[in-house]
Formats: structure tokens, sequence, C-alpha cells
């Protein structure tokens, strides 16, 4: 079926979103289509203000509208805890927790020489800096249990630990909820691995 040429334009920008395929992009731009322009342009007026306010925090590499961002400003945070995550998505999954009280620093990615991304692509000058400048006792290393990020978090603590810091790994193993039988040997591993005194 041919589509309207801006209707069909809508529907391939869509399609360009990550996770969003054909069906969905046409279901996104119908529902679009359908409501009133009211919403049209609120939704525009959105994503027009992300891209212009929106942008990157001076000292953790956070997303924040104001720089510093929140966390950095926070007088109730403990700044002598640092927790280094790989996208700005992962401080909000963290915060969710409500048990992290400390600060944040964004790489901005993970280390993956296959695909051409090496030390000097990622936010690390500035970690070690803060680090450098003192008042930090310890860097959590909340990367992502992947090659990558594993990678990525031997490479950090390799660099921090001259430093006099505590470096810490968050836990992995078994999800709450699942069944043992079920979970692969490297799962398993890591689980017995990061098991505690109950």
């Amino acid at each position: 079926m041919s589509h309207p040429e801006p209707l069909a334009r809508l529907i391939e920008n869509l399609q360009r979103l990550p996770g969003i395929g054909a069906k969905s992009a046409q279901r996104l731009a119908y529902h679009i289509l359908r409501n009133p322009r009211e919403a049209a342009d609120q939704l525009c007026t959105a994503v027009q203000d992300v891209k212009e306010r929106v942008t990157y925090c001076s000292t953790c590499n956070n997303i924040t509208d104001v720089d510093p961002c929140v966390f950095c400003t926070d007088d109730r945070r403990e700044r002598h805890m640092i927790c280094v995550v790989e996208e700005p998505q992962n401080v909000a999954a963290i915060e969710k927790t409500r048990e992290f009280r400390g600060v944040y620093h964004v790489l901005m990615g993970a280390l993956s020489p296959l695909q051409g991304v090496g030390p000097d692509d990622l936010k690390i000058r500035g970690l070690l800096t803060r680090v450098g400048e003192g008042g930090v006792s310890e860097v959590v290393l909340a990367t992502n249990p992947n090659v990558e990020g594993e990678a990525t978090a031997l490479y950090l603590a390799r660099l921090l630990k001259p430093l006099g810091v505590r470096v810490t790994r968050i836990a992995t193993g078994i999800p709450v909820g699942s069944d043992i039988e079920y979970t692969d040997e490297i799962t398993m591993s890591k689980a017995m691995e990061g098991r505690r005194e109950v």
C-alpha cells in the first residue's frame, strides 16, 4: 500500500528509532495522524526541547538540562563514592533502586577493539582527574556484565588502584525470581564468586 508522501516520510523517520520496525513505525504514524494537531505539536516541541536544552554534565557526563547536573550539585550525595557506568540511562537504572547515594561518572561507552572503541574514545580522563583531586575513597565499577563491560572494568581497575582508591565491582549472578536450573555456566560462576554471608 502506498502512503501519501508526508506520511511515508514520517514512517521512514520513525523506523530509524531503535527498536521500531516497519509495522511499529506505521502504527505510530497512524496514531499521530489520528490525534489532534495539538498532540503532534506537543510531540514536536518535546523533541526540539530535548535537542536544544539537554546536554552533558561537565563533571560526570550524565545528561542534564543544567550544568553541573543535579547529582553533582546535590549536597546530600556522598562525594567520596563514584559509581562508573557506561551510558546515561544506566544512571536512571541505578537511581531506581534508591540504594546508591554517591555521585556518578558516565564513560559514554565501553572498550570494544572490534568496533574501534579504545580508551581515548571514552570519558576516562575526567574520572582520573576527579579521583586524583582527592576526597574519593571508593569507585564502584557498574559496567555491563558482558565482554566489553568486563574489559572496561579491568582496565579502569588497573588505572585506579595506584591512585590509592578502593575499587569495587557490582555483583552479578542469578536474577531474582529465576530458577537455578535454567542458569548458564558463566552466570552461575559469577553468582558463586559474588556470594556473601547471610
